[in-house]
């Protein structure tokens, strides 16, 4: 049950983030719940090899390179749904940043934490 509210809060923010952001592109709910399937999926099967990979960037950007890393899943996610559109890279950066911050104070918020 707390993976449904997850995936429907992050579904959520989706649609939010892309109502106020340009460049960001969702149809419609159903999307934004994909997307927030798809992102769950892709963070945990894909974002812990390319993390594993790029450990000496992350070491010598201080983690920076963390931000590069989400906005490349959320590109990832743009060419797997056909009905979510990110123009850009730093797009998707600013749009991964955002949706983590938003998504972090809400969970906060709901007592959701990990």
């Amino acid at each position: 049950m707390k993976l449904l509210i997850r995936i429907f809060i992050t579904a959520l923010l989706v649609m939010a983030i892309a109502y106020l952001m340009k460049g960001v592109y969702v149809k419609e709910f159903t999307t934004a719940l994909t997307v927030a399937i798809v992102l769950g999926l892709l963070n945990f099967f894909v974002k812990p090899i390319l993390v594993l990979f790029t450990l000496p960037v992350t070491f010598f950007t201080l983690g920076l390179f963390l931000l590069v890393i989400n906005a490349i899943i959320i590109m990832l996610c743009d060419y797997f749904i056909d009905e979510f559109s990110v123009n850009s890279f730093w797009t998707a950066m600013l749009f991964s940043i955002i949706l983590s911050l938003s998504q972090s104070l809400v969970y906060q918020i709901t007592g959701e934490a990990k």
